[in-house]
């Protein structure tokens, strides 16, 4: 809800009226006759009309004058946010040397003819190191290592488990170096021996060594079935992957290990048995933003005095990171800090706002004391000295939460590289902040004053600290156990081409939770735990039988009924407002019903159960339930589902 306009005078014609009338007895006792047919009332009357068309207009304040008042108290508009998504490039061949993706690299989505291509820009260069398999040890579990570098000379094969194998056995494998953001292909040829366990779920586990610990990868593809035919394993290795020495060997290592079973998950009655090893790099992992840079950019010279500003060629420019502007100090360039007001800038202080949204470089003005000297909050500027941003990022909003593989199109010439595709959906981009926004936040702004007290409180500094969130929800502690306790719950930005978001779409970056984190623990309480993760969300599947008006084409009306289901109850663009599905909020079966009925196309809805899905196994629940009740931490997602048109 927009902020109301301030009423700067509230008298109306009436008030008015009665007020010059109480003056006349005031000031003019003789004047006696006060009625209506008094020509000196009608002069009061006319008067008092005219000043309440005075009120009327200066109460109506335009929005250029709202926002300065706004700008007194230190309210700016956010900028958008870019997106950000892991792009894979992936090698024609394996090469011998190393590939380099440089940074600025621009990918995009395919353009089509109602849609404009989204371009992403990789943040970071990016190094496809070869590599070649050394040597493979086993640790079975209680039992010493064993190499394995003889019986794959000989072509004998080795059992890379214990005999039975059991959780902590594990299998290292030595490549000839590092390979940190690199997808690593290990061809392997394998007999059937590991019988017992599902060749499509084995309980086996891929990490990879970084000196000082393990950490997961990811596996893109794995065609050996739990090591039981030949076959190709591509894994994604981290970048924090480095060469280090294990067992007196240095390589490269990996590692596959054999983890608990899930329930219904069958396990290993013999240990796989492997001939041959060889490995490769295919291809490379970075970060792309939704955005594009802009280096170097020459703002202009300065004059010399206080308070000048210079503007950017391209605005409004994202959120991300401090920006650094150069002046030309001599023969070289200094940099100077980019501050959010200048109220702790002294006359020596290099610093300068940064408005993103406005474009605007904006240096410390001087303010004339009383006794005639001038002060100054930050330092100018000499003569003729040439000014210059670093880099900035333009762009942005949330149009870039593409889809995983949706970015495919490679835009930039690389040699060695046949393709490209987002492994992951690009999540955080947000469109920048309205007039009526920030028109809310005004008086929370005023209240707050940088202090974490109420739960409004921590929701307006968490979205200050982090922009590129799509919603922020505060819950305070309500049991005598959590007492002095603070839940902050973040729904990071995401959209699906498809309308169906995934799991991992909604899971916040580990940089967002850290900067929410520090922000917030500078603001809070003494005392006061802090907790930031995402809401529990609670699957529901919406099995709807309906019937279609005629000539309605069937198909077509039950993609349009999925399409407002997923729509309807989406934790990001869901709900009444769309604004997301309010936390806490209870689905029944009855706004479902009025839901569809609306949709063009459905003559009547005749049934609509609800089902809540488990999340682990992808199952729905066996009977139906009246209504998933939502605890005020809790966000419903929709999960599969099912529409029949009769």
């Amino acid at each position: 809800m927009a902020l109301p306009v301030p009423n700067l005078d509230d008298r109306r014609f009436q008030d008015l009226v009665d007020e010059a009338k109480r003056q006349v007895m005031q000031q003019c006792r003789d004047w006696t006759d006060h009625n209506v047919h008094d020509p000196g009332v009608t002069l009061i009357e006319l008067f008092a009309w005219m000043t309440d068309q005075v009120i009327y207009r200066l109460n109506r304040v335009p929005d250029r004058n709202y926002v300065k008042f706004l700008e007194l108290i230190g309210v700016r508009l956010f900028p958008p946010t870019a997106a950000r998504a892991p792009i894979t490039f992936w090698l024609a061949a394996p090469q011998p040397g190393t590939v380099r993706i440089p940074a600025a690299t621009q990918v995009g989505t395919v353009r089509t003819e109602t849609e404009d291509a989204i371009v992403f820009s990789t943040a970071d260069e990016l190094e496809i190191v070869p590599c070649s398999f050394l040597t493979a040890i086993s640790f079975p579990s209680g039992e010493r290592p064993l190499p394995h570098a003889d019986e794959l000379s000989r072509g004998e094969g080795f059992a890379c488990f214990s005999a039975t194998p059991t959780p902590g056995d594990s299998l290292l494998i030595g490549l000839s170096g590092g390979v940190p953001s690199c997808a690593v292909t290990l061809r392997l040829q394998c007999r059937i021996e590991g019988v017992g366990v599902n060749p499509d779920w084995p309980p086996r586990v891929w990490e990879a060594w970084d000196g000082d610990s393990w950490h997961r990868c990811e596996i893109e593809r794995d065609d050996t079935g739990g090591f039981n035919r030949d076959g190709d394993v591509v894994l994604h290795v981290p970048r924090s992957h480095t060469t280090s020495v294990l067992e007196l060997q240095r390589a490269g290592w990996l590692r596959v290990r054999v983890t608990d079973a899930e329930p219904d998950q069958p396990t290993y009655r013999s240990s796989p048995l492997i001939t041959a090893i060889s490995a490769f790099t295919c291809g490379g992992t970075t970060v792309a933003v939704n955005a594009e840079s802009v280096e170097g950019e020459v703002l202009g010279t300065s004059d010399g005095v206080p308070g000048q500003s210079f503007a950017v060629s391209r605005w409004p420019a994202v959120a991300e990171g401090p920006a650094v502007l150069e002046v030309s100090e001599g023969e070289g360039w200094q940099e100077w800090e980019e501050v959010a007001d200048f109220s702790r800038s002294g006359p020596g202080s290099c610093d300068f706002i940064f408005d993103r949204v406005s474009g605007e470089v904006r240096l410390g003005a001087g303010v004339r004391e009383p006794d005639g000297t001038l002060r100054l909050y930050g330092r100018p500027p000499a003569r003729g000295a040439q000014l210059r941003l670093k880099s900035y990022r333009t762009g942005g909003g949330f149009q870039g939460n593409v889809a995983r593989g949706v970015i495919r199109v490679l835009r930039s010439s690389i040699p060695y590289v046949a393709s490209v595709v987002n492994r992951r959906a690009a999540v955080g981009g947000v469109d920048g902040e309205d007039i009526e926004n920030a028109k809310t936040r005004g008086p929370i702004v005023l209240r707050t004053l940088g202090r974490a007290v109420t739960v409004e409180d921590y929701e307006q500094l968490a979205r200050e600290a982090a922009p590129e969130v799509a919603r922020v929800h505060c819950v305070a502690a309500t049991t005598p156990e959590d007492a002095g306790g603070v839940r902050v719950l973040v729904v990071p930005a995401a959209r699906s081409s498809d309308s169906e978001l995934t799991p991992d779409q909604l899971v916040p970056p580990q940089e967002t939770v850290e900067k929410i984190a520090r922000r917030l623990d500078e603001c809070r309480l003494i005392g006061t735990r802090l907790l930031i993760e995402p809401p529990r969300y609670r699957w529901l599947t919406v099995t709807a039988r309906l019937r279609g008006r005629p000539r309605v084409d069937r198909q077509h009306l039950e993609s349009v009924v999925l399409e407002a289901l997923y729509r309807h109850y989406n934790p990001v663009t869901g709900g009444p407002d769309r604004g997301g599905w309010p936390f806490g909020r209870p689905v029944i079966p009855g706004e479902v019903f009025g839901l569809l009925q609306a949709l063009p196309g459905v003559d009547l809805v005749e049934e609509i159960e609800l089902y809540e899905a488990d999340p682990r196994t992808g199952q729905r629940s066996q009977d139906a339930i009246p209504a998933l009740a939502l605890e005020p931490n809790e966000l419903v997602f929709s999960y599969r589902h099912k529409v029949l048109v009769e």
